[in-house]
């Protein structure tokens, strides 16, 4: 957790310094295309500052009102920076828009341009390092940080190429279109932020993630696993609770079935995610024989005839596999 502070706290003033660098080209330039740059960078000190708090709530232990920890806060922390985007595009394309029709001097872009391509290469530089480091953190929170810093860098780079172009061609009018389209860019980078918290809130399915650990089923599968269905998944920060049913022979007693879904438990923590796994123990059925793998079986009905493979669609669904036409 110590590590996840220092990488907000980092973002964090290095997102300040940059602000102010950008707004110095702005006074310097008067273009509203570095305005639009400029005021990206507000919002990437906000989001920062929220950051740095959702990560500290999320650090919480549980408690009796927050049975599965405080992770989803870092839900919050994305929807809120995606939002701030959108906002802050918006208001530069009224911005824009006005001065489309009240427009104001341009002058001296090629320092303009030097300024925000330095900030550019911070920018994409430290966005890389969080993408990575949120990933190896298993931090949203970070991920979404770095990748508005990468979004943020590549409009910069992109706002560099105008200011060139506006200063060899003297064509001013292009300042006011660029600032529109790299508005229209920072709009769309917020909107699929905020898709991205609002289907975590609302713990939309992750099939990256249930297809890894189906795979981790496949590589430990017992035996005595019949079946494994109505796998759920849902993220809490870092953690993932995992609940699902699994089929195992009615014969079994409680000493038996506690063994064999604490196999199952660590089945799935064999990988690195860190999970908790909630099982669903149910008996097996006379449909169940023709696929069952259970060698010796003293109550088979009928021997085993098809090897049915677990995949994303029948581990996902509410019911035994049987056959597609079959249901419990």
């Amino acid at each position: 957790m110590k590590e996840k502070k220092r990488i907000v706290l980092l973002s964090l003033c290095i997102g300040i310094l940059l602000m102010i660098i950008k707004f110095l080209a702005f006074i310097m330039t008067n273009s509203n295309a570095i305005l639009t740059d400029a005021a990206e960078s507000i919002v990437n000190v906000i989001a920062s500052s929220f950051a740095f708090f959702s990560i500290y709530f999320a650090s919480l232990p549980k408690d009796q009102n927050h049975p599965y920890g405080h992770g989803k806060v870092e839900f919050f922390s994305a929807f809120l920076e995606g939002g701030l985007i959108i906002v802050a595009g918006l208001i530069i394309i009224s911005k824009t828009v006005y001065n489309i029709f009240y427009p104001e001097p341009i002058k001296e872009l090629i320092n303009g341009s030097f300024l925000i391509g330095i900030t550019g290469l911070v920018n994409g530089t430290l966005g890389w390092y969080m993408v990575r480091k949120g990933k190896q953190l298993n931090s949203l929170t970070i991920i979404a940080d770095g990748k508005h810093l990468g979004t943020d860098a590549v409009s910069s780079f992109g706002l560099i190429i105008g200011l060139v172009l506006i200063y060899l061609t003297e064509i001013f009018w292009l300042d006011s279109l660029i600032s529109l389209g790299l508005a229209a860019y920072i709009v769309y980078s917020g909107y699929k932020l905020t898709r991205i918290s609002v289907g975590g809130l609302m713990d939309e399915s992750d099939l990256e993630l249930v297809e890894k650990v189906v795979e981790q089923f496949n590589m430990h599968r017992r035996d005595a696993w019949i079946d494994v269905h109505n796998l759920r998944i849902q993220r809490y920060g870092a953690t993932y609770h995992v609940d699902c049913h699994v089929t195992l022979p009615y014969y079994y007693d409680l000493v038996k079935v506690h063994h064999e879904v604490s196999e199952l438990d660590k089945a799935v923590n064999s990988n690195t995610l860190n999970t908790e796994l909630f099982v669903h123990a149910d008996p097996c059925v006379p449909q169940c024989c023709h696929y069952c793998n259970m060698k010796d079986c003293p109550v088979r009905y009928e021997p085993q005839i098809v090897q049915i493979d677990w995949n994303v669609d029948n581990v996902t669904k509410n019911k035994k596999h049987f056959d597609k036409n079959e249901e419990l």
